[in-house]
């Protein structure tokens, strides 16, 4: 009897969930190892932060997906270690060998080693974290009333930092949040004191995209009552008041980081196989050195002719990556191994109600239209039919009566210790 394929993949981000479904039910064993049991859509998480859709609606468990492999398992636990030498995964549970492993480990919130705000400051990476910023700008407002402090002493300002589709889709949410819902919930406070803040380190919001969609979406930022902070570097955050490269400072106690992305790197490679906090991967996702170690998604670096610098982090990538590989791995030859090329599909970014902006390799449109393709899109990517349908009645409630009824507050448990 033929002995199977050890495979495992390590994340089940967009790279690897997408490797695991093109080897599932396939002449393989396959293993997924995850820090969380589920599978995140992180493009909608400025939405669970801003309380328009649950978490529920944007995480899928991986049993529930390979419910009916029979080949696929998932083991929650933190992986801590490749050992290449003896071709064993160490996690902080147990050891798993392998024949190959793929590392699908994507990325985490860049804060360039300031540990200010690596401390105080929000990321926006993972469901937890969108969770806690919702948490953490409701209490802000709550406990404003209980304390009635001033309105205008700035400690409410909604500080997002970096002007990215994360950033520029968080401050469009933010304001129309200001607008449209805090005053209902909240109607004996003035939120004409309530500013909403986008810093940016370059000229123009989305400066990956075109010079039409950048131009747009200021004026949409512009639209909302947005502050746009355009080429700004923001040096630290004491939890009280941001303070910039400038000399300016900006009271707030909610600042959101959404400034830049770097790899969740696993122990066990020398610097030299690092670009960029990536992987260096051949044209085949290989591991520069190593025979049966791969890297996909946010974590390979790949030099192409078309992409000298890498590929964008986009989920894009990812996926595509995902599926080529998937494809190689299923051939019986290497020489049948396909080399990876990226088309890029073009970008897009939503800034609130009707406006949105598309970039694609043979158009460029802005507005409702733009806003309906966004919404469109992201629907058809959710994975399971029942979230989909989740997803597509919250929208129109919203859509229709300007509300959610997602503001919930829920902290963690805290255990009277003198009782323990």
């Amino acid at each position: 009897m033929e002995t199977r394929e050890k495979i495992i993949i390590i994340g089940g981000g967009f790279a690897g969930l997408q490797l695991a479904k093109k080897l599932n039910n396939k002449n393989k064993k396959v293993i997924i190892l995850d820090r969380v049991n589920h599978h995140m859509f992180q493009p909608l998480f400025y939405q669970v932060a801003c309380g328009r859709i649950e978490p529920s609606n944007i995480s899928f468990p991986f049993r529930k997906i390979f419910q009916r492999s029979r080949n696929t398992q998932f083991r929650l636990t933190e992986v801590k270690e490749i050992d290449t030498v003896n071709n064993k995964v160490i996690t902080d549970e147990a050891e798993f060998s392998y024949d190959k492993v793929i590392i699908a480990t994507g990325c985490k919130t860049n804060f360039f080693g300031n540990r200010d705000l690596e401390n105080r400051a929000f990321g926006m990476k993972n469901t937890q974290e969108a969770i806690s910023i919702r948490n953490h700008v409701l209490m802000t407002f709550e406990k404003l009333i209980l304390e009635k402090s001033r309105s205008d002493d700035g400690n409410w300002n909604i500080v997002i930092v970096g002007s990215g589709p994360t950033g520029v889709e968080l401050a469009g949410a933010f304001a129309e949040m200001k607008k449209e819902i805090l005053p209902r919930d909240y109607p004996y406070m003035n939120f004409k004191h309530l500013d909403i803040i986008l810093i940016s380190s370059t000229e123009k919001p989305l400066a990956v995209m075109s010079q039409e969609a950048q131009d747009k979406s200021e004026q949409y930022l512009k639209e909302l009552g947005v502050t746009f902070m355009s080429g700004e570097y923001v040096t630290d955050y004491d939890g009280d008041k941001v303070i910039m490269k400038s000399g300016k400072e900006i009271p707030s106690n909610n600042v959101i980081w959404a400034a830049g992305v770097t790899g969740n790197v696993i122990d066990g490679f020398p610097l030299e196989k690092l670009v960029k906090n990536r992987y260096i991967v051949d044209r085949f996702n290989k591991v520069q050195g190593y025979d049966n170690v791969y890297a996909i998604g946010d974590i390979a670096y790949m030099e192409t002719p078309k992409y000298p610098q890498g590929h964008p982090q986009v989920a894009n990538v990812a996926i595509t990556q995902a599926r080529n590989l998937g494809k190689n791995l299923l051939r019986k030859s290497r020489n049948e191994w396909n080399e990876y090329e990226y088309e890029d599909k073009g970008s897009l970014a939503t800034i609130g109600k009707h406006r949105a902006v598309v970039d694609l390799p043979f158009i460029k449109f802005q507005g409702l239209l733009a806003w309906y393709f966004w919404m469109f899109l992201h629907l058809m990517l959710i994975l399971s039919v029942r979230n989909k349908l989740a997803i597509f009645f919250n929208w129109m409630w919203s859509y229709f009566n300007k509300d959610s009824s997602l503001r919930l507050i829920i902290l963690p448990n805290k255990k009277n210790e003198t009782l323990q």
